[in-house]
């Protein structure tokens, strides 16, 4: 059908007003109820609109007269990640209890983008923001025209800026993963990580770092391979630390994008090295996949509540709310070296 054509346009109010006789503004007032308008009149009007198959934009219509909409913007990194799918499920979820939507948008972890993303939001008069930091600080969101909207940040503390939080125990379970493997008779043990920048990636860097030293194996860090950002660099990193002439017996990676590259890569080696991956997936436990696990959905639920508290009028202090991580052994993490 031509994109020109009638049929594939929605009604407007000026047609339901042709269609009822009356003017634009009559049509406006009584499809809002408006008082003084005859009842004669504002039948015919919305016959008109039915007909049509006319519907009012609610949102237009209450930004116009000053007010908020249902809704709250979630800012976070790639939704295409199953990880950030999992943790809009859970605040969204939460928010449709009590009337809110959620609406996303992907930072692509770039700081200018997401300072755009919260303005673009705050224009719509959002209830609230659930924002997962691309890095830098956040104290551009203490200015005066943010108009109180509660903010709420996720996986990532803010930096500059006191604000409820809820993280994931990110230094806790990259220290379970390096005790793990440290455990098994690892020594030789590569770590893998994304944005070394974000706050929830130095976490897991610092914990790894503090098993390893505690441990007495200090020479660990000529294994360290940081803002490794996507699983095809991570299949080609990963690749050139097995092709040393001492390569590691073991590998962390901190994210599931990284663990799925380096799975790629394992399943061509007749002797792979061990594996832990942080954060868990889909079939992880199918192809036996060592994984420091936590839980997702409760980190965007947790969230959620923490904005509708402050959209219902709780003023007291930031509160951060920390998820429990976990090491759930499957057999690619307990590979003797």
């Amino acid at each position: 059908m031509p994109a020109d054509d009638p049929a594939v346009r929605l009604p407007t109010l000026s047609q339901v007003a042709a269609l009822a006789g009356v003017s634009l503004k009559t049509a406006s007032r009584a499809l809002n109820s408006e008082p003084n308008v005859a009842e004669e009149t504002g039948q015919r009007v919305r016959a008109a609109a039915e007909q049509l198959g006319y519907r009012l934009n609610g949102l237009a219509r209450e930004l116009r007269r000053g007010g908020t909409s249902a809704m709250v913007g979630l800012i976070s990194g790639d939704l295409a990640n199953p990880f950030y799918s999992a943790v809009a499920s859970g605040a969204e979820r939460e928010l449709r209890r009590h009337g809110l939507l959620l609406v996303t948008a992907n930072n692509d972890e770039n700081v200018s983008q997401e300072r755009n993303l919260v303005d673009v939001f705050l224009e719509r008069r959002v209830r609230a923001l659930l924002i997962v930091p691309s890095g830098g600080g956040q104290e551009y969101l203490a200015r005066d025209d943010i108009g109180g909207v509660p903010v709420v940040f996720l996986d990532r503390p803010p930096q500059g800026l006191a604000a409820d939080s809820v993280l994931i125990d990110n230094e806790g379970g990259a220290r379970a993963a390096a005790e793990h493997l440290l455990a098994g008779g690892h020594r030789r043990i590569a770590l893998v990580a994304d944005l070394a920048r974000t706050a929830s990636q130095r976490a897991r860097i610092d914990g790894f770092a503090a098993a390893m030293r505690r441990a007495g194996n200090p020479d660990w860090d000529r294994y360290l391979r940081t803002d490794i950002h996507d699983a095809a660099t991570a299949e080609r990193t990963i690749s050139a630390l097995l092709d040393l002439d001492e390569p590691p017996t073991a590998i962390f990676t901190t994210n599931n994008r990284l663990t799925t590259g380096a799975l790629r890569i394992l399943a061509r080696r007749s002797r792979p090295p061990a594996l832990v991956g942080f954060d868990d997936f889909e079939l992880a436990d199918v192809v036996g996949t060592t994984v420091v696990a936590h839980d997702m959905v409760a980190l965007g639920r947790e969230a959620a509540r923490l904005a509708f508290a402050r959209i219902s009028g709780h003023s007291g202090p930031p509160e951060t709310v920390v998820i429990p991580a976990s090491l759930i052994p499957r057999g690619s993490g307990e590979i003797a070296p």
